[in-house]
This record gives C-alpha cells, structure tokens and sequence, in this order.
C-alpha cells in the first residue's frame, strides 16, 4: 500500500511545478527587440530575424549560441529549439540560392526543415549597457568605463540634417518662396508661425532639410533677399549614455600588466592568450587605462590613448602601430572574448522574458582555433 502512495505523492509534488508558457514567435522577436534595439547595430551589420518558419510559430526553447555551425545546428534539433539566437549572423552576404551544396545554405535547409527560427543581435548587443563589451569588461577588475564610439537617439531628430528658420513681412512674396520649397525634395516639417521682430508683425518660418536639400534652399532664399534674415542650425542626434562601440575602462588601481593578464585569462576561461608588451615596457609596467572591443577591434581601438589594447584578433600591422607607441595588446581569437557573455545573457533574457520559455546555451559552440 505504501509503495502504491509514494509515486502518487510525487504526481502532486510535480503539479506544482511552475510551468513555461509558449510564446509566439513574433512576440518573443518584438521582446527581443525591446531588449536590445537593432538601430543600436552598425550600419553594416545584418541582425534581426533572419530565417522564419511558415506561421504561426510559437517556441518553448530558445538556443543560445555564438556561432551558428552545423554542429551546433543539429545540437539545436536534438534539444528541440525553435528559436535559435545566434550572436554571429550564420547569414551575412545574400544567398543567390538555398542549396545543400554550402554549409551556410545548409544551415538554413536544417532550420527550415525542422521549424526552427534563426534570430541574431551581433553588434546591437556590443552596443548595449550591461552587452558583449561590459561583460569584457568584468575581467580587467574593479574600473570605470565609458564608450569608445558612442551610439546615437535612433530616432531624434526625426527627420532632416538641418533646420532653417527665417522671417519676413512680404506675405504675398512668401507663397511663391513657400510654393518652390515645397518643390525640393528631402524637405520635412514646413511650419510658418506669427512673429513679432523688433515690433513689427511678421511670418516666421521653420522647416528640416538634408544635406542635399540645404544648398538648394540657402540658394532660393538668397535670390529672395531673405539669406540674411536666416538662420541654420546642425540637428545633432543625442548621445546615448553607457551606450556604443568598445569602451575605455579606468581602473581603481592600476595593476601590473602580467596581473592584468592573468585576469583576463581567468575571466575568459583561458590557459592562454596572445600578447604583444609595448615599446618601453614590461611584464612589472603598471595598466590604468584599458581600451577594449570585443571580437575583432581594430577599427574602433586605432588611435585610443590607453596602456592596453584589449581584443580577440588585429591585424598583424595594427599591432605593430600599437607597440611602436607604447601600448601593450592582449588578443585572445574573436569569439572568445564574445561567448562568455551568453551566460549572462541567458539569465538577462530569463527575466525579461518572464520566464516565458526554456533559454538553453549551446555546449558544442567553441572558437575554431586551437592551440596544436
């Protein structure tokens, strides 16, 4: 009798046992947004949902992963993913075709075929506070940062480079002047508003432009002898605050640049890197001042004041630049200073996500050079 109670206990035990709602998959991608948004991506870039199976879709399991390879696609159908987040787009340049003849087309067959989506964050996630850089970061200690590269409000201003402001007291004059603005293009915001100047009652006008356009309108005002009652004004986009590309961290305390090494190595998991020790320097030389990019990050390092160059790859000329003007360079292969961060990441989305799905982080992703 007893025996016949226990299983009987663990049913109820069980019952009570949270459990994961689906979500669809277009909610989860507008989540995934919110989370990260893709305007923070570079221009270059190729991020946001990239394969989408037929709808409606909904996904139990999302598998995380920095680089999407054959193997770890099929380590995603044997865990059942729906979703797979990968940091790296697995599809960069367009496709002509989807074929079983190249392993990229190959991954997107595999998706397809088991109704798995392919959804990629890349640099809007370098970009973010608490991102990819942060969690760099963490490894050189206690240490104020700030971005290398700023990012930008999106979406503010809204429209136009410039914007123009002028006022006049030649009401019929100024409909033909408005009528042949409106004839250029890349012109927004055309708004005329009562003025007073200097006592008199005047018409003030105000509108957004290009580049482009700006020529063409300081051309039609100047033929309308209104160029010296006009005002320009640069519409430059707010900063972003802990916001951008790599980051230029201040430690507490400036530490040694073996010891830096070795945080790094520890940070990172590694028996190893790569480092390159500054003009004029040693192992005993004291690190303040770290400039670091996660994966590949020459363009953002070149020309940074800092004691420390901290990345996964440089080219072998950029490197030499940076020792011959004293800064030391610690490379440790792209996606090794990337993977580390998914873990973080999953708990991040976990509560993002309200616990809405089964966030997975994939064991077979690893960077593909050894040391033989």
């Amino acid at each position: 009798m007893q025996l016949l109670q226990r299983p009987l206990r663990c049913i109820r035990a069980l019952g009570h046992l949270p459990s994961r709602s689906l979500m669809n998959l277009g909610e989860l991608v507008s989540a995934l947004n919110d989370f990260a948004s893709l305007s923070l991506a570079e221009s270059w870039d190729n991020v946001g949902l990239l394969v989408e199976p037929s709808p409606p879709h909904t996904v139990n399991t999302l598998f995380l992963t920095n680089d999407l390879t054959e193997e770890v696609m099929e380590e995603a159908v044997q865990k059942k993913a729906d979703l797979i987040l990968s940091y790296h787009p697995p599809v960069f340049t367009p496709l002509k075709r989807v074929t079983w003849k190249t392993w990229k087309e190959r991954l997107v067959v595999r998706a397809l075929e088991h109704r798995i989506g392919i959804y990629s964050p890349h640099t809007a996630y370098d970009a973010i506070p608490h991102g990819v850089n942060d969690w760099l970061a963490k490894g050189l200690g206690a240490c104020t940062s700030v971005p290398l590269r700023p990012s930008t409000a999106p979406s503010c201003p809204a429209e136009g480079t410039h914007r123009v402001e002028f006022c006049t007291d030649d009401t019929e004059h100024l409909d033909t002047v408005l009528s042949k603005i409106r004839d250029i293009q890349e012109i927004s915001c055309l708004t005329t508003l009562p003025a007073r100047v200097e006592g008199e009652e005047q018409t003030r006008v105000i509108l957004n432009c290009s580049q482009k356009a700006l020529l063409k309108v300081v051309a039609l005002l100047s033929q309308n002898n209104l160029y010296q009652r006009t005002e320009i004004l640069l519409l430059q986009k707010p900063l972003l605050p802990h916001t951008g590309m790599g980051r230029l961290c201040t430690l507490s305390e400036p530490v040694s640049l073996l010891d830096i090494t070795e945080r790094i190595k520890s940070h990172l998991k590694l028996p190893h890197v790569r480092l390159a020790v500054g003009m004029g320097k040693t192992l005993e030389s004291p690190v303040k001042k770290t400039a670091l990019c996660a994966g590949s990050g020459s363009s953002v390092l070149k020309g940074v004041e800092a004691d420390l160059y901290l990345t996964g790859e440089m080219s072998h000329h950029d490197v030499l630049d940076a020792v011959a003007n004293g800064i030391s360079v610690i490379l440790c292969e792209h996606s090794n200073t990337e993977r580390g961060f998914l873990t973080e990441l999953r708990d991040m989305l976990d509560v993002h996500l309200q616990n809405k799905v089964n966030i997975v982080v994939s064991e077979k992703d690893r960077d593909p050079l050894q040391v033989a």
